[in-house]
C-alpha cells in the first residue's frame, strides 16, 4: 500500500478542546491525529461547499419554504 503525502502543522488550541479530543480518541483507541483528520475532513465535505454549491439540506428546506409560502410571495409581489 503506498503512503499517502502528509503535511506537517503546528496548531495552538482551546485548552478544553484539546483535552477533550485527547479524551475522546483514548476511550475509542484512536490518535488525536486521526481524529482531527475526520474532523477537518467533515468539515471540509459539509460545512464548506463550493462557492458554486448549495447543500442538498438548504435547498430542500428553501424549496419546503417557498411551496408553503407561495401565496404570499406572489401577493408581495403585487
Amino acid at each position: 500500500m503506498q503512503k499517502k503525502a502528509t503535511r506537517k502543522i503546528g496548531l495552538e488550541i482551546d485548552a478544553s478542546l484539546y483535552a477533550g479530543l485527547s479524551r475522546v480518541a483514548k476511550r475509542n483507541g484512536q490518535s488525536r491525529r486521526f481524529l482531527l483528520e475526520q474532523a477537518v475532513r467533515l468539515y471540509l465535505e459539509t460545512t464548506t461547499p463550493s462557492q458554486e454549491t448549495v447543500r442538498p439540506a438548504v435547498m430542500s428546506h428553501f424549496r419546503k419554504s417557498a411551496r408553503k409560502n407561495r401565496k404570499l410571495l406572489h401577493l408581495l409581489a403585487q
